[in-house]
């Protein structure tokens, strides 16, 4: 089989446990609970008895919900297999899949496809949703079928992306955050040309329409159109195709060289790395095993096994601290993580500065979306996508390597393992934390923002920080599977951005306050309080966290309608008190009762 046996375990496996069909069954629901918001939206405002009407809302939620979920398949799939091939590389379980008669073909590929199983079993789901909703009228069975085909065709380019550049490296988070950074970069790049910021036409094609053939957030809005829309006989095209099946044979070639890249080169990458360090250790104990006649003939055969010549290092009183902050701890590729986050920050410096010397832009930042936040938000969340990643992995990789049951027979108390792996995060994603404010500082300096409002600002976005980081601990130190515990962590972040931005979009379309639109939103919230409940406290008997996640929601809807009508007080206010108390009863039980965070207390409690 050219696929090979790891896909089959996968996919003869996977049904057997609950979560498989959970996950298409909470996808569908959520859409369902979207569905039914945005119709009391519509519904509390005009009447949709006539046939027009009802064409007119089932345009609109397509629109809005078709790339939402190409939007979330994409960024789940590019996490799900990054985290699965770097899982497997911090078990060792790669090198024992390579000593097998597997192909290279049936690994890469049988892995890749089982990273995607629950992605795809949930496009597959949706697909009836979509079917219904052309009932209503206003979109057509093609329109569904253009959407499902770039949702998919982006999901196995992201997944590939992932799984390459987790077999190319060897560090979890250096695999999370050079796959996030590329899919930033990649859709950047294409809205700077889109946009016409580099000329109108290259090479005798128009740029927008370059652009929806090559960036699947354009391709999925594209494929939303209206049929009459998309055929229009005036409309151009890029070597005789529509530039959503431009886009389709785009995918498909990244694919295909993704994967050719991967399968050439999966035993180059790692079993040379492999066999270098076993060849380092087998020289160490070869020194360790030869007789000692003298002190200086000791010292010499432990310099020589350490491989550490020079002079000897003063450790802190935390050690944890010390290896995080004086050591390599996430190896050496970190330098290039932070030279691309440079590049995207450039990027984003120079669309603020386009924006600031824009005429129109500066006439539109009375509005109720500051112009300048679309070249910093998407900065800002990026960085604490980051910093969660980074924090998640500094305890996936320790428990992965052995490394955490050390620890935990050590005389290191709980506060300097926590105090220690949160101080090395924040030291390490220093410059995630400061670049966005100095640009932030740029708009206070050219008199775009009042002092006030960049100090909220500042404060809130460093309580986002360290709830992002805590959240990562957290969910590193309460979910033994790695994958899960990337897959919750990030997931967390994730979907609290995009649930922000499908909130204000439907908010966008109807005036209202807090409390009259707080009925309309209840389902939403109540679906969201329970989705953190499971995903941060159902492992853990702690009555802060449940409480946080049930406050948590609100809070957010609250936060919401308070940026659009411009009450930033009450934004900062509701902001600090909401996530500064969920990242105190994450951070509490975990430094208070080490065993909670690491879930030895039910084991111990189950006997």
């Amino acid at each position: 089989m050219f696929i090979g046996p790891v896909f089959t375990r996968e996919a003869s496996t996977a049904p057997r446990a609950a979560r498989f069909y959970a996950i298409p069954a909470v996808a569908v629901g959520t859409l369902l609970c979207l569905l039914w918001t945005y119709w009391q939206i519509i519904t509390g405002n005009q009447s949709l008895h006539t046939a027009g009407s009802s064409a007119r809302f089932g345009s609109d939620v397509f629109q809005l919900l078709a790339p939402l979920e190409m939007a979330v398949a994409t960024l789940t799939a590019a996490l799900l297999t990054a985290a699965a091939v770097a899982q497997e590389k911090d078990r060792k379980t790669l090198v024992l899949l390579l000593l097998t008669r597997l192909t290279n073909s049936e690994l890469v590929l049988g892995r890749l496809l089982a990273s995607l199983l629950s992605v795809l079993m949930v496009v597959a789901a949706s697909a009836p949703f979509f079917f219904i909703i052309v009932l209503l009228g206003g979109i057509s069975y093609g329109q569904v079928y253009r959407v499902l085909a770039v949702t998919v065709m982006s999901a196995l380019a992201a997944g590939s992306l992932g799984s390459t550049i987790a077999l190319w490296r060897e560090k979890t988070f250096q695999a999370l955050a050079m796959t996030m950074l590329a899919l930033v970069l990649w859709l950047l790049a294409w809205e700077a040309v889109g946009s016409g910021a580099l000329g109108a036409t290259w090479f005798g094609v128009d740029c927008e329409r370059l652009a929806t053939a090559m960036s699947p957030w354009r391709a999925v809005l594209a494929a939303a159109e209206s049929d009459i829309y998309a055929s229009a006989p005036g409309n151009p095209t890029i070597a005789g195709l529509s530039p959503v099946n431009a886009f389709l044979v785009w995918s498909a070639s990244c694919i295909v060289l993704l994967n050719a890249l991967a399968i050439a080169l999966v035993r180059v990458w790692n079993p040379s790395r492999e066999a270098r360090r076993e060849q380092r250790e087998d020289e160490s104990r070869a020194i360790w095993s030869q007789p000692q006649t003298d002190e200086a003939a000791s010292e010499a055969a432990r310099a020589a096994a350490h491989r550490a010549p020079g002079k000897l290092r003063e450790v802190w009183d935390n050690p944890i601290l010390w290896r995080e902050v004086r050591t390599w701890a996430y190896g050496r590729k970190i330098l290039l993580i932070r030279g691309v986050y440079l590049i995207v920050c450039a990027l984003s410096a120079l669309a603020l500065y386009a924006l600031l010397n824009d005429q129109e832009s500066l006439a539109q930042l009375g509005a109720s979306i500051p112009q300048s936040a679309k070249s910093l938000t998407p900065l800002m969340a990026l960085s604490i996508v980051l910093v969660n990643a980074l924090a998640v992995t500094s305890i996936t990789s320790e428990r992965d390597t052995r490394a955490l049951d050390l620890l935990l027979v050590t005389d290191l108390s709980a506060k300097e393992i926590i105090f220690g792996k949160l101080g090395g995060v924040i030291y390490n994603s220093k410059e995630l934390l400061v670049l966005p404010l100095l640009l932030s500082g740029y708009v206070w300096w050219r008199g775009m923002a009042s002092t006030e409002s960049l100090c909220f600002l500042v404060v809130g976005y460093l309580v986002m920080q360290l709830f992002s980081a805590v959240l990562g601990i957290h969910c590193g130190m309460t979910y033994r599977n790695s994958r899960q515990a990337a897959g919750v962590s990030l997931g967390t972040i994730l979907y609290l951005f995009i649930g922000v931005l499908v909130c204000m979009r439907m908010m966008v379309a109807v005036e209202g306050q807090f409390t009259a639109q707080l009925s309309t939103f209840a389902g939403f919230i109540a679906g969201g309080g329970l989705g953190l409940y499971v995903a941060l406290g159902w492992r853990l008997d702690s009555s802060a966290i449940k409480l946080a996640c049930g406050v948590a929601p609100a809070a957010t809807f609250f936060i919401i309608t308070s940026f659009l009508k411009q009450q930033y007080g009450a934004v900062f206010l509701v902001t600090v008190l909401a996530y500064g108390f969920m990242t105190a009863a994450m951070l509490v039980p975990a430094v208070a009762e080490f065993d909670v965070a690491t879930g030895r207390t039910g084991e111990r409690t189950g006997e």
